[in-house]
């Protein structure tokens, strides 16, 4: 079952269709948005194609699950992972703004492909489904460049974790360091990055001890020191 926030039923067909005479089947999409404009943006420009067939989200029957999002929060994280457990459905992401660490972390919840909302027209987002139906993976080219620039990094530090390099600390984590090196609290921080206060303790406490720190003010002198944030 989708989160609330997200679940906007469709009433649309839910079974496979031929698109006609000698055409391949018809590829099932469902798609996802928190916000119904996004969400109707999306669903108009593939309801035209006939390649598709738009199913209703809560069915969880559709070959491909199409998640549409300002950015990566927590809620978009969860649905996320719910999909990925939905063995029979292969998901993507048409996102607004996406840098590496959360490039990453869609990654980790089994997104296949990713598209930018500013270059989601019809052509573009017909591709997008069909690259994923067919078991393809796409990414816009400056962001694999980042992905493999940060994977590169990540085994770098694995290999010799005294090495000190901006790869230390995720997108995510330094951006939040800044924050409380600013005198931000816990919930002020939440309110700016727009995670949850939960989360952003998580992170914090997951700087200190990968790093083996003291605690808050530690991690910040050190990442200062080092160059870090």
């Amino acid at each position: 079952m989708p989160d609330a926030k997200f679940r906007v039923p469709l009433q649309t067909r839910v079974t496979h269709r031929a698109a006609g005479p000698g055409r391949p089947t018809r590829v099932t999409v469902a798609v996802y948005a928190a916000d119904p404009v996004l969400r109707v943006g999306v669903v108009q420009q593939l309801r035209q194609r006939p390649e598709v067939d738009l199913v209703d989200a809560d069915a969880g029957a559709a070959e491909v699950s199409l998640v549409v999002v300002d950015k990566v929060d927590d809620e978009c994280v969860a649905l996320l992972h719910r999909l990925r457990h939905n063995n029979a459905t292969r998901t993507g992401l048409v996102i607004g703004t996406l840098g590496a660490g959360a490039l990453q972390r869609v990654i980790e919840c089994g997104v296949a492909a990713v598209l930018r909302r500013i270059e989601a027209d019809q052509d573009q987002l017909l591709h997008l489904v069909l690259a994923i139906a067919n078991g393809e993976g796409v990414l816009p080219g400056d962001l694999l460049g980042k992905l493999l620039s940060h994977v590169g990094s990540l085994q770098r530090s694995a290999l010799d974790p005294g090495a000190l390099s901006l790869s230390t600390l995720t997108t995510r984590e330094a951006d939040m360091l800044r924050l409380v090196s600013e005198g931000l609290d816990t919930a002020e921080i939440a309110r700016k990055t727009s995670y949850s206060e939960r989360t952003v303790k998580n992170v914090l406490h997951e700087i200190t001890t990968r790093l083996q720190l003291r605690n808050r003010a530690h991690a910040v002198g050190y990442a200062l020191r080092n160059g870090l944030i």
